[in-house]
């Protein structure tokens, strides 16, 4: 899963440089080598447990340079002193500045000691030798300040997904030392929204893709990085099928990998204790750095977690340095790729390149090294539809107007709320046996690709219904979370109730897209028209016995109207003049999540023979009106 598919994409982007390079004057890649002296270490904790370290030390010592710690759960390889890494910082330009770069195997992994605990809980009086991730990092910096000569005592710290995890929670009660740091798709809150569960749904595909090949607890003693790294044997390239012929039990599923960690995950199918302790983002104070979040609109792992961090900062930390940047990226696409395209959908400049150079290069710089000041916004944001960066004050906007999309008996969709002599209701048969995919083509892994392809496969079917509006006479810019506020019934006891938020090109639109997918290059995308596409802007499920509380599950009534309400990731989307907007709404989106039983069982308990029919129906009358609720940007 996270780690997976940023290997694939440094891989991808590693061959087609050298491909490019051998037809193209360019300057040669940077000499680590040459340029730097690595040195390991073995870094004791306050509690004795001893830290595995590389160090990489600029040869030039005519001036003092930052450090710039990475910390990983993913290994530091290549290990020994006469190994280099090809790629030091977030770009080659860090290197060519001139830094001292720090990778370090977390506790419990690979070469260090200790225990490994998944998203290790926060303490926040920590007394003694007691121990996380935040006093792992405060004894880190001050053995590298006292023992790596020629430093200028100040600190930055970055990485991406469990590594922007790790950035999170090694700035908490923060040393004063570290001056900068950039948290990127942060894992914050698994259960809500990351990695793990959305709307109460298990993230089944990706999940399962993850676990199955890596991230597996180790017996005894150290380890070293698999190579190569290992896959599956799923035993054919349609996921679908996959999962649907070993069935929606999942402790027999879970059976097949055989994976203490992805047994937790799915056992602990409520907000309890377990991942409520793991909220990184209940704990982000006493920050005393300037921060960087990053995400990416088209981020399949992480896409919560830059706003809840942000906010969370936002909110206890007042006086900082607080951006948010979010860009058209997949999961860690800001780092490698040029960001051009994804998919068929194209975003008219190299935004990954943009980022390097703009923002998270002049961002470090001047934070360590004093140089000029970038001015970034609070808010730095790209916005899809129009593909343009925007600047903004707060996060979301301060501007914009709450608005509700509402739904009609006529499949339409409008501004205007329902009239009575309009249909009641629409109605659908979910059967577990036959779910709704989440793309149109056989995949194995989670294609991020996924989160803005063409949903017109699944408007053709019978189980998902479809609201479209009016072609648009003007802009219409969202802004912000997306809210459906629907209301439900099913012949069941419990029931999903996946909502997707979708853009319709005109019929007519003749633009075609000049570059491939960059970054999901086993997923065929021909260069065709675009005409009448239905680009997904945001899907996301609801389990609907998490209603009220993700904590303390609901049984549905049978056939009783009942208010769903909840709260989808950000957008910053504009519908273009000439398009349309579309709803979708369906109860399954297989394998991206497991099956519900459509009753009220414990998932984790549940055998095939419980997976049942049911009949759902979306209300849309004066009294019962259904709708989505958006935040909707002013036309210049």
């Amino acid at each position: 899963m996270r780690l997976l598919r940023l290997l694939r994409l440094f891989l991808t982007i590693a061959f087609l440089a050298s491909i490019s390079a051998s037809f193209a004057q360019e300057p040669p890649a940077f000499d680590v080598k040459a340029h730097y002296t690595k040195y390991e270490y073995r870094i004791p904790m306050r509690d004795g447990v001893k830290l595995f370290t590389s160090v990489y030390v600029p040869k030039d010592t005519s001036q003092s340079y930052p450090f710039l710690v990475t910390r990983t759960p993913y290994g530091v390889a290549p290990y020994g002193e006469d190994q280099y890494r090809k790629h030091l910082g977030p770009s080659e330009d860090f290197a060519r500045a001139g830094y001292i770069f720090v990778f370090q195997d977390v506790r419990g992994r690979y070469q260090s000691e200790g225990e490994f605990i998944e998203m290790r809980p926060h303490i926040d009086h920590p007394q003694g030798s007691q121990t996380d991730e935040s006093t792992d990092m405060y004894d880190t910096v001050e053995w590298l300040l006292k023992h790596v000569p020629n430093n200028n005592g100040k600190v930055g710290i970055w990485g991406i997904s469990y590594g922007g995890f790790f950035t999170s929670a090694s700035i908490i009660g923060s040393h004063t030392a570290i001056k900068a740091a950039s948290p990127e798709a942060p894992m914050t809150d698994e259960f809500r929204g990351d990695d793990v569960y959305h709307g109460g749904a298990f993230m089944l595909n990706g999940n399962y893709e993850f676990y199955s090949a890596f991230f597996r607890q180790r017996a005894n003693g150290l380890e070293f990085p698999p190579d190569p790294w290992p896959d599956y044997p799923y035993g054919t390239t349609d996921g679908y099928e996959y999962f649907l012929q070993h069935g929606p039990d999942l402790t027999t599923l879970a059976a097949t990998i055989k994976n203490p960690w992805f047994d937790a995950n799915y056992q602990h199918n409520t907000y309890d204790e377990y991942w409520q302790s793991r909220d990184v983002s209940q704990h982000m104070h006493g920050i005393k750095c300037a921060v960087l979040t990053v995400g990416g609109w088209f981020d399949a792992e992480d896409l919560a977690g830059p706003f809840r961090t942000y906010h969370a900062i936002e909110k206890d930390n007042p006086g900082i340095a607080n951006t948010l940047v979010v860009g058209p990226w997949v999961h860690g696409g800001w780092a490698f790729a040029e960001g051009k395209s994804l998919g068929r959908v194209p975003f008219n400049s190299a935004t990954g390149e943009f980022y390097r150079e703009h923002v998270i290069f002049p961002f470090f710089e001047h934070y360590l090294k004093g140089k000029s000041d970038p001015q970034l916004p609070e808010a730095y944001v790209f916005e899809t539809g129009s593909n343009a960066w925007r600047q903004y004050s707060s996060w979301p906007p301060q501007n914009i107007q709450q608005r509700t999309f509402y739904l009609h008996g006529n499949g339409k969709l409008s501004f205007e709320p329902p009239a009575a002599n309009e249909a009641q209701y629409d109605e659908y048969v979910s059967d577990p046996a036959h779910p709704v995919p989440y793309t149109a083509y056989a995949t194995l892994d989670v294609p991020q690709e996924y989160m803005l392809s063409d949903q017109r496969f699944a408007s053709k079917r019978p189980d998902v219904l479809t609201y479209v509006s009016e072609p648009l006479t003007e802009d219409i810019t969202i802004a912000g979370p997306v809210s459906p506020k629907l209301h439900v019934s099913t012949s069941g006891t419990d029931s999903d109730f996946d909502v997707k938020l979708i853009d319709v090109y005109p019929a007519d639109y003749d633009k075609s897209l000049g570059d491939v997918d960059e970054t999901h290059k086993d997923v065929p995308m021909p260069r065709e028209k675009m005409g009448g596409y239905q680009q997904l802007v945001r899907g996301e499920p609801m389990r609907a016995r998490f209603r009220n509380s993700l904590s303390k599950p609901e049984a549905m009534t049978p056939n009783q109207i009942t208010p769903l309400n909840f709260t989808m990731p950000d957008v910053n989307h504009t519908f273009r003049r000439g398009h349309r907007i579309m709803i979708q709404i369906q109860s399954s989106w297989f394998p991206l999540t497991d099956l519900n039983p459509q009753k009220f069982i414990d998932t984790t308990k549940a055998k095939s023979s419980d997976f049942v029919k049911a009949t759902e129906r979306v209300y849309h009358s004066p009294q019962a009106a259904s709708g989505i609720v958006v935040g909707v940007l002013p036309q210049p």
